[in-house]
């Protein structure tokens, strides 16, 4: 055993100009229960980076917290409307985790489940699929909250404070022991027990107390920039007298057939509720006046380019889970670069489009505020404003299209039931209100504020997490003087 490695380690010698990393067969054992000895686990990147970790004072994460899984739902068991929030992948999406558009289960289910609740100051990370190693920390007081199975949630923390946790994590330093210990292809894994060996910096506690500070400060942008655009929202259903409006709860029409196919196609009764004639009776009787959204916009479809075309680098592929209606979260698909320019100019985003969603979750929009290097799946419209609406606010045209103005629009077609896709002859039905020039200025400020609020929110987490890096690879005095001198704090 001892000759065959000693051969092994003496002719790897003569390959050290490649990207092969030389180890012992101490090295190899080392933090390796499992005994991997494939190249992917020795790159030079891993053994840099953790031989760097390793000059600072630090923890194994096992040593200093409690990492725990959650749990998926039971069989049987579904969503519901209104309940307790169950956070999926999709909401730690390295960032604050985000619970409000989270499916809803049942307070008995949640009862069944409450021990993989989710609450405040959690460090949450994701472990299983394509999204592996998005983290979030969780900044809501929910009484009640509980976990998806492909999420991990480290709690009960020693030496490390929650946000510091969190933002070393979402550090290159965190990311590598993340890609490091990930494992299979088409449906990647990270087990719980490999996160527990990850290595982690102890901080001082005034250094760690100056990055808490900086992940409050950005807390606080994006609560603040979601403040605003609810007003925007609630000033845009006062303009409409939809302020407190509730749908009909009357699930009967009365139609002639004249009224019903002949004019519509559809035969279905759930097309026909009352309630969806109320919101249309609603905007027609806007006093700034109507028209149909054909009139309105001209729209280009994406493209699929099929999950064969992914690949671990190269330029984005914007698909409808890496959006909301506070914009463009991280793109969690590549495609090679060579294929982004094929594409790019007949469907790369330019700013000022309007994107909506008309597949999967239907009904998203957002105006392009910068420039993406991506390619638009074919899930989105794009959308751009004919001549004669051209000084229509962008802005408040999507902000139409994430209230209930559209949604119930979109609700009606699919008669209630949840559908997969939305046909554009369909959506170019959709009845819009033309709001008078001085509420849509009014909405375009509150809404451009709160997207310079959001942006600010982020440079902030990307600042605290290039001061960790910076205390990582020289030293803590050496970070806060960088965080001195790009921001005078």
């Amino acid at each position: 055993m001892w000759i065959t490695i000693k051969r092994i380690y003496f002719n790897l010698e003569k390959y050290k100009h490649l990207e092969i990393s030389i180890l012992k067969f101490s090295e190899v054992l080392e933090d390796n229960e499992s005994f991997r000895i494939d190249s992917e686990y020795y790159k030079k990147e891993y053994l840099n980076s953790y031989n760097i970790l390793k000059k600072c004072e630090y923890q194994r994460l096992h040593k200093i917290s409690n990492t725990k899984g959650g749990k998926r739902l039971p069989i049987g068991e579904h969503f519901i409307t209104e309940g307790i929030p169950y956070i999926r992948a999709e909401d730690i999406r390295n960032s604050f985790v985000n619970y409000e558009n989270s499916p809803k289960i049942s307070i008995e289910l949640h009862n069944k489940l409450k021990k993989y609740q989710t609450k405040y100051n959690d460090v949450l990370l994701t472990i299983v699929g394509n999204s592996i190693g998005d983290i979030g920390i969780v900044k809501f007081n929910l009484d009640k909250c509980n976990l998806t199975e492909n999420a991990a949630k480290i709690v009960n923390l020693k030496l490390v404070k929650p946000d510091c946790l969190f933002i070393f994590l979402l550090s290159e330093y965190g990311q590598i022991q993340i890609r490091k210990e990930k494992v299979g292809t088409a449906q990647p894994k990270l087990a719980l027990e490999r996160i527990k060996k990850f290595i982690i910096p102890i901080f001082s506690p005034a250094f760690q107390s100056k990055i808490e500070e900086l992940v409050k400060t950005s807390y606080n942008k994006l609560k603040e920039s979601k403040e605003l655009y609810k007003k925007a929202e609630n000033l845009l259903l006062e303009e409409l007298g939809l302020k407190d409006f509730k749908p009909s709860e009357e699930n009967i029409a009365i139609k002639s057939f004249k009224e019903s196919f002949l004019n519509t196609g559809r035969l279905d009764a759930e097309y026909y509720q009352p309630k969806y004639e109320e919101i249309i009776e609603k905007i027609k009787s806007y006093r700034g006046g109507w028209d149909y959204l054909g009139n309105i916009v001209n729209w280009k479809k994406g493209i699929e380019v099929g999950s064969k075309a992914y690949q671990e680098n190269g330029k984005g592929f914007l698909r409808v889970s890496d959006i909301s209606k506070f914009g463009i979260e991280n793109i969690s698909k590549k495609i090679s670069d060579e294929l982004y320019e094929e594409l790019k100019n007949e469907f790369k985003p330019k700013i000022g489009d309007i994107l909506f969603t008309k597949d999967g979750t239907i009904g998203i929009s957002y105006v392009v505020k910068e420039n993406i290097e991506a390619i638009v799946s074919g899930a989105f419209l794009r959308l751009t404003l004919k001549e004669n609406y051209k000084n229509f606010s962008k802005e408040t045209l999507s902000l139409i299209f994430n209230s209930i103005v559209s949604k119930m629009q979109v609700e009606k077609l699919s008669g209630g039931a949840l559908i997969a896709h939305l046909k554009p002859s369909d959506f170019e039905k959709f009845v819009i209100p033309i709001i008078n020039n001085n509420t849509q200025t009014q909405i375009e400020n509150l809404i451009q504020t709160s997207f310079k609020l959001k942006k600010e929110s982020k440079e902030l987490l990307y600042l605290a997490v290039k001061v960790v890096e910076v205390a990582i690879e020289k030293n803590e005095n050496i970070g806060m003087r960088f965080l001195k001198e790009v921001c005078n704090v």
